[in-house]
């Protein structure tokens, strides 16, 4: 009596802890950051399809495996008739798996070409280079003839993992436009990460990887470096701060007018 009471109250807590974090939407996204773009939700979607997939698979075996319980019990010391073989059932548990692997790597593959994607023109380029022990942000426009140049530059310095907001490096971007990232490495292999983005990519000496996205929440998100790069490692860190366009403007207009200002 005591142990199903135990039970109960135990089952009671878990339901209000549940309860009380789905507040936070927490719950609903299993897990991962509240996304801030296109890119991000769709990879929310994948993951919480994969998961109502699980859910579903485990209910019916667990549905088959308690049916089996309760209704085939031992009723006496008879055997079973016995047979070598049911072939319906065994075409159902081969196909079965079968077509539930092809819809998950259908809506695998669809996401992600859609989260790979690359635009002609976007509207926003920023190179990021990682180096030990922190991140760089050039701003690149094309000029009259089209060739690229960067108008705005950000480099960073290695911060304390508990240094204020301040400190670090700041990747400023409009909301609602189309947004690259080329990644670079000046030393050894680096990770972009950003948690609200629900994507990270790999930084590489030699080779220029890249990815866009289309931000539609404003804020200061953080991100890190995610790959074991070194012993300073833990101190790469920056901020993605996501504006209104009109401030995107104003901070582009600014880092022009003080380059020109430097420049005389």
């Amino acid at each position: 009596m005591r142990g199903r009471r135990a039970l109960r109250s135990a089952a009671a807590l878990g339901l209000l802890a549940m309860t009380a974090t789905a507040c936070s939407g927490e719950v609903s996204r299993l897990g991962m950051p509240e996304p801030i773009s296109d890119q991000a939700e769709r990879m929310l979607k994948l993951w919480q399809g994969s998961w109502i997939a699980a859910f579903a698979v485990g209910a019916v075996v667990w549905g088959l495996i308690i049916w089996a319980v309760l209704f085939h019990r031992k009723r006496s010391d008879d055997l079973p008739p016995q047979v070598r073989y049911n072939m319906p059932i065994e075409i159902l548990y081969t196909a079965v798996p079968f077509v539930i692997i092809a819809v998950l790597f259908y809506f695998t593959a669809r996401d992600e070409n859609y989260v790979e994607k690359t635009t002609d023109n976007p509207a926003v380029t920023v190179d990021v280079t990682g180096f030990q022990w922190s991140w760089q942000f050039d701003y690149k426009e094309k000029d009259a003839a089209g060739k690229e140049q960067t108008v705005a530059s950000v480099v960073g310095t290695p911060v304390a993992p508990n240094a204020p907001s301040g400190a670090k490096p700041v990747m400023t971007i409009p909301t609602g436009q189309t947004v690259r990232v080329r990644l670079h490495a000046n030393d050894v292999i680096h990770s972009f990460w950003v948690p609200a983005l629900l994507y990270k990519k790999d930084v590489m000496p030699g080779y220029t990887n890249e990815f866009e996205f289309t931000a539609r929440k404003t804020g200061t998100y953080e991100g890190r470096c995610a790959e074991l790069c070194g012993v300073d490692h833990s101190r790469m860190l920056f901020q993605l701060k996501v504006v209104e366009p009109a401030e995107y403007a104003k901070f582009i207009a600014d880092s022009k007018a003080k380059a020109a200002g430097g420049a005389k």
